[in-house]
């Protein structure tokens, strides 16, 4: 499988700072790109042949306001960065949990995170109340899996087709599912930054897991709501389609668009394309949400139908 990708993340119109962040990890070679750093991407993370072990992206937005924000988003990445880099050196000494599958293993990274920052806000008088969402991705020679937390975003693009394979942790979805407002006033409901779930915000975490075949060709975004919150999903195609597989261009494109909208939140896309021969060629467009990683259940999740409880994502 070859990857291509690209990432930016962008303090927006208003704020004064940037509490978005993302993470890039090649976990065969522990190669990492964090976009808080600052730096440009390495190299060998434009474009890559897949390594057995996989690739993590991830995307995380920050509350609590000042310092608090950035802290917890940073930590975040930081945290599943350092536990997957530390996991695959230990496994050259015989003791590690390399047998379990990378969603698992990410998602016992986020487990970790959560404890880390619930902890930091405890015992750090500035840091009282943050918490940061998580949208990540583990893209195995398998397939992708996927953990959610919070109301930042992933999507799939397939050809004409762009799906939401992530199912928002907010009270307006809460809303939506129970039949009491539909997905056109969630857009502009008073309540549509509550957010059910973050890392930091409870001792104990319940991450959401899913799964997607990929196919050849197919694109990954993961965003934060400074994005999702301005364009519609048929928007973010368009523009990526128009990028005509420029994906620096998409990322630039995205985010200058949602700043023309006003830009009130920080921003942060990341976008990877999956192309190569042990790909298989879609026969469809349709994208199908498995309810989890071991493919036990397929769920077609379209913005107009009735979403399933999100355990079952």
């Amino acid at each position: 499988m070859i990857i291509e990708l690209d990432a930016k993340t962008d303090v927006g119109r208003i704020r004064a700072g940037n509490e978005d962040n993302f993470l890039v990890l090649d976990v065969s070679s522990a190669e990492a790109w964090v976009g808080s750093d600052g730096a440009l991407p390495p190299r060998n993370l434009n474009r890559f042949d897949l390594g057995p072990k996989g690739l993590v992206l991830l995307v995380s937005d920050g509350m609590g306001g000042a310092l608090a924000g950035d802290v917890a988003s940073r930590m975040a990445v930081e945290t599943v960065r350092d536990k997957l880099i530390e996991g695959e050196a230990s496994s050259t000494n015989g003791n590690n949990n390399s047998g379990l599958p990378l969603i698992n293993i990410l998602s016992n990274a986020v487990d970790e995170a959560n404890h880390l920052i619930h902890q930091r806000s405890l015992e750090d008088a500035r840091c009282s109340g943050m918490g940061a969402t998580l949208t990540g991705a583990a893209v195995t020679p398998e397939g992708l899996g996927l953990v959610q937390v919070g109301d930042s975003r992933g999507y799939v693009i397939r050809g004409g087709e762009i799906k939401l394979v992530t199912k928002d942790q907010s009270l307006v979805q809460q809303l939506i599912d129970v039949g009491q407002i539909t997905e056109l006033e969630a857009e502009t409901h008073m309540f549509r930054n509550v957010i059910l779930q973050a890392l930091g915000a409870q001792p104990e975490l319940a991450p959401v897991t899913g799964s997607v075949r990929m196919r050849h060709g197919d694109i990954l975004l993961l965003c934060s709501d400074g994005l999702s919150g301005k364009l519609r999903a048929e928007e973010i195609w368009q523009i990526v389609t128009e990028a005509d597989g420029d994906l620096g261009l998409a990322c630039d494109s995205l985010i200058r668009e949602a700043n023309q909208r006003g830009g009130e939140d920080n921003i942060t896309v990341v976008l990877a394309k999956f192309t190569g021969d042990d790909l298989p060629a879609p026969t469809s467009n349709q994208i199908l949400v498995l309810a989890s990683p071991s493919g036990e259940e397929d769920v077609t999740l379209q913005p107009e139908d009735t979403p399933p409880e999100p355990a079952e994502l």
